[in-house]
C-alpha cells in the first residue's frame, strides 16, 4: 500500500520535472533549491565580507602592473609610440597638431625666459629699467597674444584640410597650451625639426 502510493507520486514530479527544464523559468516560480539553514548562511556570508588571503600579493601584482604600464608610457612619450601614449595624446588629429607647432618658431615658447629676465629687470631700483621692465611685460603679452591668434587661425584652416571626418574638438586649445611649453620640455617629444612641415 505504501510502495504504491509513492510510486504514483513520484511519477507525476518526474513528468513536472522534465516539463519545467524545457520551459523557460518564471522569475516569480520557486528557487529550485532548499533554503540554506541559518548557520550556513552566516558562514557564507562571513566568507564573502573577509578579505582574501592573498590581498599582499594581489597588491604587489597590481603596483607592478601600474610600474609597467607608466614606463611604457614614459617610453611612448620619449619616442611617440601611438599605441602607449596617453588618451589626451593619442590620434592622427594630435599627432599632426604636435607636429605643426613643433614646426614654427612662437613666442610663447620663450615666455618664461624672457618672464625671469624682466623680473630681475623689475626688482633693480632705478626707475627707468623699471619703466622698461614694465614695457616689456606688455609687449611680450601682446605678442604672445597676436601670435597665438594666428596660430589658432593657420591650424583650424590646416585641420579642415586635413581632417573633414574626425573630430576635432579641442586640438587647437591643445596645440596652444603646447606652445607654452618650450621645445626641450614638451611631451611627447617633438618629432620633426624646425622650418619641416608636417
Amino acid at each position: 500500500m505504501f510502495r504504491s502510493r509513492s510510486k504514483e507520486e513520484k511519477a507525476p514530479t518526474d513528468k513536472v520535472t522534465a516539463d519545467l527544464s524545457k520551459q523557460p523559468r518564471d522569475p516569480e516560480a520557486p528557487k529550485g533549491r532548499p533554503t540554506p539553514k541559518r548557520a550556513e548562511a552566516q558562514t557564507q556570508r562571513r566568507r564573502a565580507s573577509t578579505v582574501p588571503t592573498d590581498r599582499k600579493e594581489a597588491a604587489k601584482r597590481q603596483r607592478e602592473a601600474r610600474r609597467a604600464d607608466l614606463a611604457k608610457q614614459r617610453e611612448a612619450l620619449a619616442n611617440g609610440d601611438q599605441r602607449f601614449l596617453p588618451a589626451r595624446d593619442k590620434g592622427p588629429v594630435r599627432k599632426f597638431v604636435r607636429d605643426f607647432v613643433d614646426s614654427r618658431w612662437c613666442i610663447a615658447e620663450f615666455f618664461l625666459p624672457l618672464a625671469v629676465i624682466i623680473l630681475v629687470l623689475s626688482m633693480v631700483r632705478i626707475g627707468s629699467l623699471q619703466n622698461i621692465a614694465l614695457l616689456l611685460w606688455l609687449a611680450v603679452i601682446v605678442l604672445i597674444v597676436l601670435d597665438s591668434i594666428g596660430l589658432a587661425f593657420r591650424l583650424k584652416k590646416q585641420l579642415k584640410a586635413r581632417f573633414p571626418d574626425e573630430p576635432t574638438k579641442g586640438a587647437v586649445a591643445y596645440g596652444l597650451m603646447r606652445t607654452l611649453q618650450m621645445r626641450r620640455l614638451r611631451l611627447p617629444k617633438p618629432q620633426v625639426k624646425r622650418g619641416e612641415r608636417p
